[in-house]
């Protein structure tokens, strides 16, 4: 067996130093793998650990692509942090520009491009990816994701100097993506296969007025219909829906939503589900073996978004310093970064049994998700009636 103990030095080269007793892996440098590592941090000093990332590294806010490009923020902008500053900041080793290709849960062993490792513990914090977008035609390789920094570089690549950009999806990230791009100055189209943008989250009228205000930005939108092929043009690309219709446009941007990562935990033998499945502990069906963030389904849910990543983290990283914590998570409103009408959503629990109380305004919606009772279970909010979040979360929490 050759098992490495990697550390990163000013170049990046990795060099071999003693494995110790007790040491922890966590595979994923994203916001769930770092927060981990900080919160950690912060309650133990000392003992060893090792971050293993398929990228550089660097550490920075996803949810910050989407709404990057208005302000101008480049992808070394978006990076707060450098791997090499953060290994020294958080006295641990950070293996870049790797993989790990399996798991051998019985021996506490991980294998990795050059070797293998072992660990005490080993948290997978692997993320998502975006579904596959199913295209036909030429032009459907050329069709771009944004999933990390080096997807936005390459994205804010194919856009300069361009017009018009079509946005397969109107869920989260697209419109996300929708007002940015318009606020930006481009021409965007929007295919969504629901009647009405975000219809996961909020009620037909919320969802309305969110695709009214960004209609006001220049968005057109093409709701009910699915793109199908995409065809190459001599100036850029053809894309024809369901229906036949065709949208002339510069680059295809796929937004159509994202799966959790569980490739590596499945063939490991590690039960999954849509996500890698844990308890409130985050300890999933392998010994010292545990998930966290967008790659997770704890207890049966998944939740990919900010506010459960940061609670999951701290809670784990307690449990790891020997404070079993369980996962709790308080009321979490998820806040759509659309400025031409912003919208703060905290959905019903599953299950959930009611229906939406929607009053409308000109400057907003406020939708209350009430059970036969007459007791909240959720919100939506639109436009001026986000500035009642904080109120309604109150209520919730009571």
């Amino acid at each position: 067996m050759h098992t490495l103990s990697p550390t990163l030095s000013p170049q990046g080269e990795r060099e071999q130093t003693p494995s110790p007793d007790r040491s922890i892996v966590i595979v994923g440098s994203g916001l769930a793998g770092y927060t981990l590592l900080k919160e950690f941090r912060k309650r133990d000093t000392l003992t060893p650990i090792t971050l293993i990332t398929a990228d550089g590294g660097a550490f920075y806010s996803k949810p910050n692509l989407s709404n990057a490009l208005a302000a101008g923020r480049t992808a070394e902008a978006l990076a707060s942090a450098s791997a090499e500053k953060l290994a020294a900041a958080l006295n641990a080793a950070v293996l870049v520009r790797t993989r790990v290709t399996a798991i051998d849960t019985a021996a506490k062993r991980i294998r990795v491009e050059g070797g293998e490792m072992d660990y005490s513990a080993l948290v997978l914090a692997l993320g998502a990816d975006p579904i596959p977008h199913g295209l036909s035609g030429d032009g459907a390789a050329a069709v771009l994701a944004v999933n990390d920094l080096d997807d936005y570089a390459a994205f804010r690549n194919a856009i300069d100097g361009r017009k018009h950009i079509t946005v397969l999806g109107g869920g989260l990230i697209g419109c996300e993506f929708a007002n940015d791009l318009a606020h930006a100055g481009y021409a965007v189209d929007v295919v969504h296969l629901g009647g009405w943008s975000l219809e996961r989250l909020l009620p037909v009228e919320a969802g309305r007025r969110l695709a009214d205000g960004l209609g006001t930005l220049g968005v057109n939108w093409h709701f009910g219909h699915t793109a199908k092929r995409v065809e190459s043009t001599l100036d850029g690309y053809q894309v024809t829906l369901d229906d036949g219709e065709t949208i002339a446009t510069d680059v295809v941007l796929s937004a159509i939503g994202l799966r959790p990562r569980i490739q590596l935990a499945q063939a490991a033998g590690i039960p999954v589900g849509p996500g890698i499945q844990t308890n409130r502990l985050l300890e999933t069906g392998a010994p010292s073996v545990y998930a966290l963030g967008d790659c997770a389904e704890v207890e049966g849910r998944n939740l990919p978004y900010v506010q459960p990543l940061m609670v999951q983290a701290r809670a784990l990283a307690a449990t790891l310093a020997g404070s079993p914590t369980p996962v709790v998570y308080p009321p979490m409103p998820v806040m759509v970064k659309t400025p031409a009408h912003p919208v703060a959503v905290l959905p019903p629990g599953i299950g959930s049994v009611g229906a939406w109380k929607v009053e409308c305004s000109d400057s907003g919606i406020c939708a209350l998700h009430l059970d036969e009772a007459g007791r909240m279970q959720g919100f939506a909010l639109t436009g001026s009636e986000t500035g009642r979040r904080n109120t309604l979360v109150k209520e919730l929490a009571a």
